[in-house]
């Protein structure tokens, strides 16, 4: 594919189950780049790993390989065959397709993966892959990608407790930040979470991610629904 030539930020939505595979992608290959591009067992692990990821899923193969051959046709994908062998590989194309740095593709995977979060969790997360040296870097890298309007935010992203979620999320499925828990507290309200103890706020923090993970499941029915009824 020929770099220079491809359209720039084009593609805006897709599924959640290609987010999902071109997010495990994107972090494959910066985590581990001994194993990259990933064999179809590969990728399919990758989806349903515990760690790092929200929703769980459990995709077969037949699942991840469908879904494979809808992101070739988007070129967002390829498979290719390394050193002579006979199974083939998934890389991504996101760097041909998006003009984002390399720590806003860190933090576009890490969104892609978990959803919306936090700016200091995103930071941790993000670093994993490519190290975003501080808060100022990744309010910098969020600000531009969300003027390129693939990041959305609860709140100013200077505002403490703001959630960024990405924008690739189709019409139907996208959670609402606000309705899930996580908008922008009042002062008041950021004074009571001082107050709270360690213990009450992590509990606080996975009732979040519970419900932002059930309106994404929602959002997911309704889209096999409708593809159903469109059948």
């Amino acid at each position: 594919m020929d770099e220079d030539k491809t359209p720039k930020n084009e593609i805006r939505q897709v599924t959640a189950a290609q987010r999902r595979v071109v997010g495990v992608l994107m972090e494959k290959a910066f985590t581990t780049p001994e194993q990259y591009p990933l064999t179809l067992k590969a990728l399919t692990s990758g989806c349903n790993q515990k760690s790092n990821r929200f929703p769980m899923t459990r995709y077969s193969e037949s699942d991840t390989e469908e879904t494979i051959d809808e992101l070739r046709e988007l070129q967002l994908v390829a498979e290719v065959f390394i050193d002579g062998g006979r199974a083939a590989r998934y890389r991504h194309y996101m760097r041909y397709r998006y003009d984002f740095s390399e720590s806003q593709f860190a933090v576009i995977a890490e969104l892609l993966l978990r959803g919306g979060q936090h700016p200091g969790e995103l930071r941790t997360r993000a670093s994993r892959m490519v190290r975003v040296e501080s808060q100022q870097q990744l309010k910098d890298d969020l600000t531009e990608l969300q003027l390129k309007g693939f990041i959305r935010s609860s709140g100013p992203l200077e505002r403490r407790g703001v959630i960024v979620d990405h924008t690739f999320y189709l019409p139907e499925e996208a959670p609402s930040l606000e309705a899930s828990g996580m908008s922008v507290a009042s002062d008041t309200g950021a004074s009571s979470r001082e107050s709270r103890t360690p213990a009450q706020v992590g509990e606080l923090e996975h009732l979040r991610e519970a419900v932002a993970g059930l309106q994404r499941e929602v959002g997911e029915l309704r889209v096999a629904v409708a593809r159903l009824e469109n059948g």
